[in-house]
């Protein structure tokens, strides 16, 4: 095990971190990291990890690099594991080798877990491939900022301006006049095109084709900022052809889910597929109950009743739960029939091998009642029905009017999430939101508890509000709003169409 771990985060893309960066934030006493390392990561830490931020851009340095240093050193002879993480690779301008030869020389171990770097995954993300056989046969790496403190510069501007390699250039856009001219004085064709990609892999990535002579005039009209790779090459002619990232529908668009944090992570995926900037507001937290006497009471007894019906994911995984502390399974259900409010539940049951006798077409509690009754459930049906200590209670009143004897089984309760909304209000006031979406009338009256009405009115009509179904719209419209997007199946991947379509 070494004392600190130099890890690359990758260029943003959250999918573009390794396997084993996650492995060691999982585990780390002290994670380190830098501006362009995607926040998200942070997620991954163990509970209770020290998190140091010590970003640094364009001239902005919360630490400077060798209190970086001094910091790695002093927390590491602690005996802490620390975990270093920094945007791209740890050792292509990322000043990791700086970093290792001070842990040597302070008699500290480290690993280094190469990331993958921005050079290649922003210009693959614009649709530019730094090699191809009909262009160039080799791609040069090279910093447009070097070390202000040396006596002599790195770069041959004439090797540069006469080689037909790709050239990326980091951290180049301040200079980008200055590198466009002195390519162009040391012989590099003016009509060459050029490619800037801006915070490449990234749900805001924007990107851009010019030619070497006039690209400096076009990047400062359409204001284009670090940190942007700026790629220098005929190769830059297949932007246009092979852009696959930024036609997704998304891309770009600030999307608020409000979800449980449990719930979240399967929808913002779905989002984040299409290209959406999500941010995650959880308005509900999912709890375990203080005491689970009553839920293995009616486990043990679950043989009296003919159907068991489970109106959510997590009324399945804490149902769950009970079973394992008892020692016992699947089996339990043996001889029950057995439905499931919607497709996801459906799924999350199918993972324990129980496939669900009822599925209605429509994933509200109406339509569950309809087929229950269709399916034989009335008079003298006993029915089980796990699920959250406070919850609508249409299902099990509707159930009863046919006869039908129906016990409610808590298994979890939901609180509001008390993470206040000022992060939120900061995105609102940027004009970084565009959606807000609400999954559950529980989502829409936490929100409104944490986020006061008249603080969203303020930012309509651009911010459109998103339903999953008309029970959410009709909470929804006892704030004083009317949704804009409701999709025909209130399915949490119908939604995510829905809003890829408006």
């Amino acid at each position: 095990m070494a004392d600190v771990y130099l890890i690359g985060a990758g260029p943003g893309d959250p999918g573009l971190l390794t396997l084993r960066a996650k492995e060691i934030l999982e585990t780390a006493d002290i994670l380190v990291y830098d501006y362009l390392a995607n926040d998200e990561f942070l997620n991954y830490a163990k509970p209770g990890a020290e998190i140091i931020y010590v970003g640094k851009k364009g001239g902005d340095h919360t630490l400077p690099q060798d209190k970086i240093n001094d910091l790695l050193v002093e927390r590491a002879r602690e005996g802490k594991t620390i975990a270093r993480l920094k945007g791209g690779d740890p050792y292509v301008f990322g000043r990791g080798g700086e970093e290792a030869e001070e842990l040597i020389a302070a008699g500290l171990t480290f690993e280094v877990v190469p990331g993958v770097t921005a050079g290649v995954a922003a210009p693959a993300y614009a649709g530019i491939p730094v090699t191809h056989r009909e262009h160039t046969t080799s791609v040069c790496f090279i910093t447009g900022h070097e070390d202000p403190t040396k006596e002599r510069t790195g770069h041959n501007w004439d090797v540069y301006a006469k080689s037909e390699s790709t050239l990326v250039f980091y951290m180049g856009v301040k200079n980008l006049p200055m590198i466009a001219e002195r390519l162009i004085s040391g012989g590099r064709d003016p009509k060459t095109p050029v490619a800037l990609v801006r915070w490449g892999t990234r749900c805001n990535q924007e990107s851009m084709v010019s030619t070497l002579e006039n690209v400096a005039d076009e990047a400062a009209r359409r204001n284009f900022q670090a940190p942007s790779i700026i790629v220098v090459g005929s190769v830059c002619s297949l932007h246009d052809k092979l852009n696959w990232f930024e036609k997704r529908p998304l891309l770009g668009k600030g999307v608020v889910v409000t979800r449980a944090r449990e719930q979240a992570s399967g929808f913002a995926d779905i989002l984040r597929e299409q290209g959406a900037c999500v941010m995650q507001f959880p308005t509900i937290s999912i709890n375990a109950l203080p005491d689970y006497a009553e839920v293995r009471e009616a486990i043990g007894g679950i043989d009296s009743y003919d159907w068991v019906v489970f109106t959510s994911v997590n009324g399945v995984r804490h149902f769950w739960n009970v079973l394992e502390s008892m020692n016992l399974d699947t089996r339990v259900l043996g001889g029950r029939k057995v439905a499931a409010i919607g497709p996801a539940t459906a799924e999350e049951l199918a993972l324990r091998g129980i496939r669900a006798d009822f599925v209605p077409d429509k994933y509200v509690a109406e339509h569950v009642v309809e087929g229950l009754i269709a399916r034989g459930v009335g008079q003298g049906t006993k029915v089980l029905v796990p699920r959250a200590r406070v919850a609508r209670e249409v299902l099990p009143d509707e159930l009863r009017k046919v006869g039908a004897e129906v016990r409610i089984l808590p298994v979890y309760e939901t609180g509001l999430n008390e993470s206040g909304p000022e992060a939120l209000v900061k995105r609102l006031e940027a004009g970084e939101v565009d959606f807000v979406t609400f999954t559950s009338s529980s989502t829409v009256e936490n929100f409104f508890r944490l986020l006061p009405p008249d603080e969203l009115r303020k930012h309509q009509p651009r911010v459109k509000l998103a339903c999953i179904g008309p029970v959410t719209a009709k909470t929804l419209e006892g704030f004083g709003f009317t949704p804009d997007i409701q999709p025909e199946d209130y399915t949490i991947p119908a939604l995510a169409r829905a809003l890829a379509e408006a």
